[in-house]
């Protein structure tokens, strides 16, 4: 299903933001509603369920700079209440009596209940009583080796206070700042005339990111341990709270908020209790965690694939503050789209200050009547994106102004594009506004596109990073040397990534126009483009109505390929293209569509025996028929091999055709008509 597949690219950007790069770019509500629906979505369709689904895998991959380090036992995320109020924790302590099989009248459920902490989560191994390695959490399985820079942590202990260590002990825990050595660290930094770090969360994470030790030294950082892993040569005790116990007598640092509850009404005095010190607390938190005391319970109860069922994190309602909104600006992101940002007069909430707001989307501002010179009320709940909730339209001045969307885009000075069917507008300067630059040239250089092997995401990063490449063009002028001379690229790389650079001057037609990241073409749409013109300068000067003549592009595709091609930018790049040497074989029109397939959508699933997916769709569009990604009513046909998943599943419930190979070369290829 296309929308599984969407939201599981979106999850694992925003887990590489959060995780690896350490820098959010949504809010945790907004995060854990996109993981919410991937997870209906999954479980309503387990064929949709794939081994790299977030679902199945926590946060994201190790970075490169960092040996690897494959845990014993999984770092598994704990499931979030969606409920932020008092009551999430009657639901929780329900679950839990459901899981168990409790009768009414049974006796109420003992959990210990803990702080959520706001900081980067560590599994400490140690042996012998020893520290050996400290690890992030990376994607659950493989994390970072940081243990020269967990080493400088003074609260983290090198030896367990004990006589008679385990075998092996993984702890695990979350390395935070406290806010007044945040601070201090901050004005440290300002009397530098140094930038400003963001958020103690942010700050302690980079901090044990570090490649170099001193640095992570130079930070505040403490420490506080909230569980276990791999443990061999040592008696569990029966209690998660005495585990607990048994780890700060080693002495590992265990924060005594923590209290052994029994049943929902102590969980919801726990809760309203912690949101009620939360701001005398010398560090940051986003919640509370609920687990089921009893280690032997935890093992009933299991998991379900990421997630303990004994666990849940119970968070805070977003915290709201109201403040000026003193301009509204747009940000271009990494696809050309264009968002209003509120800048506003700094306002302290949810531990940081903050100055920026967004704004989402041009509707949103006008559905919200958000104007400049308003007083609004502004967002934020563990994200560094606040929000602007709502206006306080009785305190709007007589001179506050409507927000214009800008025609031009500020980064390129090419036309800013809102189709009938998008809430967001776009900048149409694919090809050479510097905030789509990665973008555009990692699409360029894709397989399915000039397929430039070696012309990977970093190399392309490092590029644009030292102003060598600025458009696709300029790829066509590198030299073997100055690539040689970027961050681990051997002579040997980087001659063999020249000479595919050269190799993808010779290409085709189709390939060409699907590499110039049209919004809205896809790889059909480009071959329908070529065999319909022909040619590229036709299609360079065709109208919307002679492009709504190619099969299957509508006014919608129509205009957003007439307005990307009308864009001076573009097509001074396309032309440069053709200057360094890109060619294609061109010849007449293919128009006439008369094949035995016309008319027909057919959905390929699975491996066939004999053709690759690709020799299949080349098979059925020279007879005629449209191959489509997903099934749906229109479809005719679903060609289905060994394997087959969701898609076959949901044909078989629409009571579509069913073919195999054969039958599909049959439709293909009839069999002659026999003499009369």
């Amino acid at each position: 299903m296309a929308r599984a597949a969407e939201l599981r690219e979106k999850i694992a950007g925003h887990n590489h933001d959060y995780y690896v790069l350490d820098r959010p770019t949504i809010s945790d509500a907004e995060y854990d509603a996109l993981f919410r629906e991937l997870s209906s979505l999954e479980a309503e369709y387990p064929s949709l369920v794939t081994p790299d689904s977030p679902t199945q895998r926590v946060g994201g991959a190790p970075q490169s700079e960092f040996a690897p380090v494959h845990h014993a036992v999984r770092m598994l995320s704990i499931r979030t209440e969606t409920d932020t109020t008092p009551a999430g924790a009657v639901e929780f302590d329900a679950r839990i009596r459901r899981d168990l099989g409790l009768a009414p009248d049974a006796p109420p459920v003992q959990y210990m209940a803990e702080l959520k902490f706001d900081g980067l989560a560590i599994n400490l191994r140690y042996e012998q009583g020893r520290l050996t390695i400290a690890a992030t959490r990376g994607d659950g399985e493989v994390g970072e080796d940081v243990t020269r820079n967990i080493l400088t942590i003074r609260a983290i202990p090198h030896t367990l206070k004990t006589k008679r260590p385990p075998e092996i002990l993984d702890v695990r825990g979350e390395v935070y700042m406290t806010r007044a050595d945040f601070a201090a660290l901050n004005a440290r930094q300002r009397d530098a005339g140094l930038r400003l770090y963001i958020n103690p969360r942010n700050t302690a994470a980079g901090a044990v990111r570090q490649l170099d030790p001193a640095m992570t030294a130079a930070r505040p950082l403490t420490f506080f341990a909230y569980g276990i892993g791999e443990v061999r040569g040592f008696d569990l005790p029966p209690t998660h709270g005495e585990l607990l116990d048994t780890l700060a007598r080693f002495g590992l640092p265990v924060d005594d908020h923590r209290r052994v509850v029994r049943g929902a009404d102590a969980l919801v005095a726990f809760y309203e209790h912690v949101t009620a010190i939360r701001d005398e607390l010398p560090f940051d938190i986003d919640g509370v965690v609920y687990k089921v005391d009893s280690l032997a319970l935890q093992r009933e109860l299991g998991f379900v694939t990421r997630e303990p069922r004994w666990a849940v994190a119970h968070k805070f309602p977003a915290e709201e503050q109201a403040t000026r909104l003193l301009d509204i600006a747009v940000q271009v992101g990494r696809t050309g789209a264009i968002t209003p940002i509120a800048r506003l007069d700094p306002v302290f909430v949810g531990g940081v200050t903050v100055t920026n707001a967004t704004l989402h989307n041009e509707d949103e501002v006008r559905r919200k009547d958000v104007r400049i010179g308003d007083t609004v009320v502004v967002r934020r709940a563990g994200d560094v994106i606040p929000e602007v909730v709502r206006v306080l339209v009785d305190r709007r001045p007589s001179d506050a102004r409507e927000f214009v969307m800008p025609t031009r885009c500020p980064e390129c000075g090419s036309a800013v594009l809102r189709l009938p069917d998008e809430a967001i507008a776009r900048c149409t300067g694919g090809l050479v506004c510097p905030a789509q630059r990665k973008q555009a040239l990692r699409h360029f250089a894709s397989r399915h596109a000039m397929d430039i092997e070696g012309l990977g995401e970093k190399l392309i990063d490092q590029l644009v990073d030292t102003g060598r490449v600025k458009t696709p063009a300029d790829l066509y002028a590198l030299r073997a040397g100055e690539l040689a001379e970027l961050e681990r690229m051997a002579d040997k790389s980087a001659q063999n990534v020249v000479a595919a650079i050269d190799q993808s001057r010779q290409t085709t037609l189709a390939r060409f126009i699907y590499a110039l990241g049209i919004r809205h073409v896809g790889e059909a749409t480009a071959r329908d483009l070529a065999a319909h013109f022909g040619a590229l300068d036709p299609i360079l000067t065709a109208s919307e109505e002679a492009l709504l003549e190619v099969r299957d592009v509508g006014p919608v595709l129509a205009e957003s390929i007439r307005d990307f091609l009308a864009e001076p930018h573009n097509r001074g790049v396309i032309g440069a293209l053709r200057k360094a040497g890109v060619r294609f074989p061109e010849g007449p029109p293919q128009r006439a569509a008369n094949g035995p397939l016309i008319g027909k959508t057919f959905v390929l699933t699975g491996t066939l025996p004999k053709l690759s997916r690709d020799e299949a769709k080349a098979l059925l569009e020279a007879a005629g028929a449209t191959v489509a990604g997903g099934v749906s009513k229109k479809t005719d046909y679903v060609v289905a091999g060994a394997d087959a998943g969701g898609k076959l599943a949901k044909a078989q419930s629409l009571g579509i055709a069913i073919l195999d190979e054969a039958q599909m070369r049959a439709l293909v290829e009839p069999p002659a008509s026999s003499p009369s």
